[in-house]
């Protein structure tokens, strides 16, 4: 069955990808996404923003008016302040009681996506051959092992293949991390020996002159 080895595959991938950004960015970025279309949201969300530009406006100005000399202006400046900070803290705990929600309905979604989607294939197809080895490649128990827990023996379970999936992806990502890690400090050296040198030839020229 090719494509239940691709969807396995492409599932370990994804469950490994949401661990190595985490759940809380990816959150982020679907709240932020979420708010940029024309939701119930996105509005309250534009106002929240014109309301802290506002607040931050007020408290500049009235930390710029003397409370002494000109008490009148002050005030009333303190008055508007007041009032917007209330409407901001009223709007910023509306929002962040929708954001919670929302949150736990993403996390429940990519839960059931994910996870749950592998769990469900794993009952599902537990006792389906994904592909056969060629007999005797291998020994009986090997054989077994790789069958287990329900398919038959001399062919790879979907455990066994969702096991080894997630050793590829997680050996291969570990390998393209430490490859950038490695292209970037070299870049970084690169830098320094460049910096290095145009300093000595900076030094050089101001005895020449001398």
């Amino acid at each position: 069955m090719p494509s239940l080895l691709l969807i396995v595959f492409f599932l370990q991938l994804s469950i490994h990808l949401i661990n190595t950004v985490g759940a809380p960015v990816i959150n982020e970025f679907l709240w932020s996404l979420y708010n940029r279309l024309p939701t119930s949201t996105s509005a309250d969300a534009k106002n929240q923003i014109e309301l802290q530009r506002e607040v931050i406006r007020l408290k500049r100005e009235m930390n710029a008016t003397s409370s002494q000399d000109e008490f009148a202006k002050w005030a009333k400046i303190r008055r508007s302040h007041d009032k917007i900070l209330a409407q901001y803290d009223e709007k910023t705990n509306n929002l962040k009681s929708f954001k919670s929600t929302f949150d736990r309905t993403v996390t429940a979604v990519r839960w059931v996506g994910t996870n749950g989607l592998r769990f469900f294939l794993q009952f599902w197809f537990s006792k389906r051959p994904l592909f056969w080895i060629p007999r005797g490649w291998v020994p009986r128990y090997v054989e077994w092992l790789l069958a287990f827990p329900r398919a038959p023996t001399g062919s790879v379970s979907i455990q066994m293949w969702g096991i080894a999936c997630a050793t590829i992806v997680q050996l291969v990502g570990a390998a393209v991390v430490a490859g950038l890690v490695l292209v970037r400090e070299q870049q970084q050296g690169r830098q320094k020996v460049k910096m290095g040198a145009g300093a000595r030839g900076g030094k050089g020229e101001g005895k020449k002159e001398l």
